[in-house]
């Protein structure tokens, strides 16, 4: 189901709502044009969910091998997470930094997160925040129970957006593992039908 207001087409997927350019933007991330750099730039730690805590803390032994040490002793001093001056949870910022505390970096300078090398090489059940991996959506929660999925647009990822513009990836295929994780397959199948039917109408016009 979708919407037109002022604000452009709203898709309606049970109590979820999701923005018209989730589907018609395009994105792929270019880690070789950004070298990951998502991770050390920022005003403010990843977005986390409380489900999240206790898994970083669980599993803290195990990726806190690849860390540096200053976010270690970040963690140290502060904890697993932090609250930021919203008031969200999010991930603690190295001090005098924009670096996230997980951070980790290869031999040629590139940023990467702790958590997810260690769930690639299978030593970490806990993949990494949703809000990462679902990036560029962010995640609302609305007053009413529901939640609302937006665009984030980030100058630091303009690459990425034009790779997926050079490559046809939309936002929503580019997120399709995560969105299937966070919300089901049901959920994505009904977001594609929508992402179809809105870009054939796009093309008749």
């Amino acid at each position: 189901m979708s919407s037109n207001n002022k604000f452009g087409t709203i898709i309606q997927i049970g109590d979820i709502l999701v923005s018209e350019d989730v589907v018609t933007e395009y994105f792929a991330c270019d880690y070789a044009a950004c070298k990951g750099c998502c991770c050390i730039i920022g005003d403010s730690g990843a977005p986390l969910e409380e489900s999240e805590l206790e898994p970083l803390e669980e599993s803290y032994n195990v990726y806190s091998k690849l860390m540096r040490p200053q976010g270690r002793a970040q963690i140290d001093k502060e904890g697993f997470f932090s609250i930021d001056r919203d008031g969200d949870i999010v991930t603690p910022v190295v001090d005098q930094t924009e670096e996230c505390a997980y951070t980790t970096f290869d031999e040629e300078g590139n940023c990467f997160c702790s958590i997810e090398r260690c769930f690639f090489q299978g030593t970490c059940k806990f993949r990494k925040p949703q809000s990462c991996w679902l990036y560029p959506i962010r995640v609302t929660k609305l007053t009413g129970g529901g939640q609302a999925l937006n665009l984030h647009r980030w100058g630091i990822c303009k690459d990425a957006y034009e790779k997926g513009r050079r490559e046809g990836i939309h936002v929503y295929e580019f997120l399709r593992e995560p969105l299937i994780s966070v919300f089901g397959e049901d959920f994505y199948e009904a977001l594609s039908f929508a992402a179809r039917k809105i870009l054939s109408d796009g093309a008749q016009v």
